[in-house]
């Protein structure tokens, strides 16, 4: 059974703890880039109360640091509450998308600007060193993910996220104020026949800062180098593709020239004609272009969507004996083109945010059936007597009809709220077996 990680456990607690808060600002008028902008404002409070304790502050207090933490993560409740109001209030939009990436970029910015001055200040000088490679490695982690993303590849691995940098300055950064106040901020720690103190209050604030340091850049590099092994499979599969279709328009190219040269010679042997071709180019729809999963007995359906060909597959799930699994009707997993066309498991957020089925048994023996990221669309899975086989049964077009396919045209966003262009549902007609297809905006 599929261990979940820590981290994703902890993400799923949260959201079900402030989702009704994200619903009460949804009534009260707020959009997803209100909520951006008040994260944002926050961090340049932040920003201030380092600064102002570096110049108002002595190297003791360290007060100032412990009113930081507590304003970070703040701060960074308000990062996860954008995204949450934008899926919940259905407020997504390619722009939003982009204007919280930019803040959020422009918030961390401006915190760690902060909390330099701060140790430079007073006078922590290798810690400030730490801070700003810490910056330089966050500032990557960030920017290595949006570049790979926006080459087709998934890149959400490695320690050190976002909300980890979060909650990890802010709860050190009040944990160091806390300790400052009881045992005092100048406090040291000594080892026996050492002449020097080992470790001191404000060590409890930069030693995590400088393990981030470390942490950051290590994560940047392992999803750079995730990308890469992406991108080499794509590039040789790029490369044969290529050199197959050179050699076809080749041998085409002999053709025409041949039933030129042929066709001339018929009609004028002396004489050179003149001949006008005219070229007709059409538009073809991004999905006409996706590769087709093939050869699975057990494929219901599949599932794409831009900007890549990474495919969702739904096939029957059966087990040790044949029979259909009841508790389980429905098996999801990936076929990852990009990577050569390895099958993949859906990671758990995927399976249980976007991409994952729910079924619901119903007394004929059928299933009712829906993504758990898209409930107005119901499915129904039934067995068919005249092939006796399980099919998955979807209303395109008004008519019953036997699901193949659905391709969603997405324009930006994010995981949590996609910019959706339109979502395409094809299928066949069960009575005269005439392809069905319907295109809607969901």
């Amino acid at each position: 059974m599929e261990r979940t990680p820590l981290r994703i456990k902890l993400q799923k607690g949260i959201y079900t703890v402030i989702d009704p808060f994200v619903k009460v600002l949804i009534k009260l008028g707020l959009t997803p880039n209100v909520v951006t902008t008040i994260g944002f404002i926050l961090n340049i409070g932040v920003a201030v109360i380092f600064v102002v304790g570096a110049e108002e502050g002595n190297r003791g207090d360290l007060s100032y640091v412990g009113w930081a933490g507590c304003l970070i993560l703040f701060a960074g409740l308000f990062d996860m509450l954008d995204g949450q109001v934008a899926r919940l209030g259905n407020m997504s939009s390619s722009f939003g998308a982009l204007y919280d990436s930019v803040l959020d970029r422009y918030s961390e910015l401006i915190m760690f600007l902060g909390i330099c001055y701060y140790l430079v200040g007073h006078h922590y000088f290798l810690s400030s060193l730490f801070a700003f490679i810490a910056l330089i490695g966050s500032m990557m982690v960030s920017y290595t993910r949006a570049r790979a993303e926006g080459l087709g590849i998934e890149c959400k691995d490695g320690l050190m996220q976002r909300p980890e940098r979060i909650v990890t300055i802010g709860v050190t950064a009040m944990i160091c104020g806390v300790t400052a106040h009881y045992m005092g901020g100048d406090y040291k720690w000594y080892l026996p026949g050492v002449s020097f103190h080992i470790l001191e209050t404000m060590s409890i604030f930069t030693i995590p800062i400088a393990f981030m340091a470390v942490l950051t850049n290590i994560t940047a590099i392992k999803r750079l180098l995730g990308a890469k092994k992406t991108l080499d499979k794509r590039d040789e599969i790029k490369t044969s593709s290529a050199s197959g279709t050179h050699k076809i328009l080749m041998g085409m190219g002999v053709i025409v020239l041949t039933g030129v040269a042929f066709t001339n010679k018929i009609q004028a042997p002396k004489a050179v004609q003149k001949s006008a071709s005219v070229l007709t180019v059409s538009v073809v729809d991004p999905q006409d272009t996706f590769p087709v999963p093939n050869g699975n007995p057990n494929q219901l359906f599949y599932l794409q969507r831009t900007s890549n060909t990474n495919t969702i597959v739904c096939e029957l799930n059966f087990d040790r004996n044949g029979k259909l699994n009841e508790e389980s009707p429905i098996h999801v997993f990936w076929l990852r083109f990009t990577e050569g066309g390895v099958r993949k498991e859906l990671n758990y957020i995927q399976r249980v945010f976007a991409y994952g089925i729910k079924t619901q048994p119903q007394p004929n023996g059928t299933y009712n059936m829906h993504f758990v990221s898209y409930k107005k669309q119901n499915l129904l899975l039934m067995h068919s007597p005249k092939d006796n086989r399980y099919h998955v049964y979807a209303t395109i077009n008004q008519k019953q009809a036997l699901l193949n396919r659905i391709f969603l045209k997405v324009d930006g966003g994010s995981f949590w709220a996609p910019n959706i262009v339109y979502m395409e549902m094809k299928g066949t007609d069960p009575a005269t077996g005439k392809e069905i297809v319907e295109r809607f905006k969901p």
